[in-house]
């Protein structure tokens, strides 16, 4: 059973977590202090993160005392400048330094925010901390896994199976969507999601990069819902819809994907087409049950009662019976035709 300890940021460092979004702010150290996430340190911006990054930090890291660093890079997302964050957990620890903080590293990023950081480095030498430690840790975390003699042998088999021999009862291949892979901070916004710190995230393609971003992230009424969809730009959406439904409290994911007509470009249409069946199955993987996947053209179609029918359909439970038409007015009585003695 894996045990998350409840230790929250103290005032101070909420008000620091707070002021880190303007972009002044290079480093924040934080420590657990008195059962809450306590700040330690923070310095602002000199020079670029890269010059910025051995002299800051370096300094702020004890032997023996583990501690967290928030550390913001220079690259910028939809929500703001990304951060980086760096688990110092020395060998030295105590066992229950070690389960502390490893437990607590994930409050630590609801608190502040996981949209925000893009990249996390585990680090129990003063070595990994350095930027040259940060940049083996890069080089390590793009390389692929090697792969095991039967992963290898996996492979060569499912080469062969594309190449098949064509009969009449071939089944062709046909492309089933693009997959378009998720940046650090989506991953981490859908299983902040999944642990409830949203009930809400709004995703978007970058064209250019070909790679799915979180766009925004936050506790949304379903009031509000209409206003986080683009009039002007296509958009993923992932809610959490709170409703009762025959006396039972339901809490339900629904996928939105809204495509505003032909306001968009032909590409993002068919970006936006061919990427939603691959992304839905990354989702399941991070542990979403979508119940109900919808299209829309607008946000003012994302109603309670829009919802309510399509997750609870209404059956229909007596239908009227066939009812044969009656035959028109005064048409007279049945005619007969009797043979003759003739016939």
């Amino acid at each position: 059973i894996k045990f998350q300890f409840q230790f929250t940021a103290n005032e101070q460092l909420s008000k620091v977590f707070g002021k880190a979004k303007n972009g002044k702010l290079r480093l924040i150290k934080v420590s657990i202090e008195n059962e809450q996430l306590s700040c330690g340190a923070t310095a602002e911006a000199k020079k670029d993160w890269e010059k910025d990054y051995d002299k800051l930090i370096s300094p702020l890291l004890e032997k023996d005392v583990p501690c967290y660093i928030l550390y913001r890079l220079d690259a910028k997302i939809p929500l703001g400048h990304s951060w980086l964050l760096i688990s110092w957990i020395p060998d030295t620890s105590t066992i229950r330094q070690k389960m502390v903080y490893a437990s607590t590293k994930a409050t630590l990023k609801t608190e502040f925010g996981s949209a925000y950081i893009t990249e996390e480095l585990h680090a129990t030498t003063l070595d990994e901390t350095t930027l040259e430690g940060y940049r083996r840790h890069k080089q390590e975390f793009s390389a692929p896994a090697p792969l095991t003699t039967r992963e290898e042998e996996l492979k060569e088999l499912r080469k062969t199976e594309v190449h098949t021999e064509i009969s009449t009862n071939t089944r062709h291949q046909t492309l089933g969507g693009i997959n378009c892979p998720l940046t650090e901070s989506t991953v981490s916004a859908v299983r902040d999601l999944v642990l409830g710190s949203y009930d809400y995230l709004q995703f978007r393609i970058d064209l250019e990069e070909e790679r799915i971003h979180v766009s925004h992230a936050g506790k949304v009424e379903l009031g509000d819902l209409p206003k986080h969809v683009p009039e002007d730009h296509a958009r993923y959406h992932l809610f959490l819809f709170r409703h009762t439904h025959e006396g039972d409290y339901l809490e339900s994911y629904v996928f939105i994907y809204s495509m505003p007509g032909y306001a968009c470009s032909v590409r993002e249409r068919m970006m936006y087409s061919s990427c939603k069946a691959p992304f839905l199955e990354e989702l399941a993987a991070l542990g979403v049950d979508v119940v109900k996947k919808l299209e829309i053209d607008s946000g003012s179609e994302l109603t309670e009662p829009y919802l309510q029918d399509e997750l609870h359909p209404k059956k229909i439970l007596h239908r009227p019976a066939f009812a044969k038409p009656k035959g028109p007015p005064n048409r007279g009585a049945k005619r007969l035709t009797r043979p003759t003695a003739d016939d």
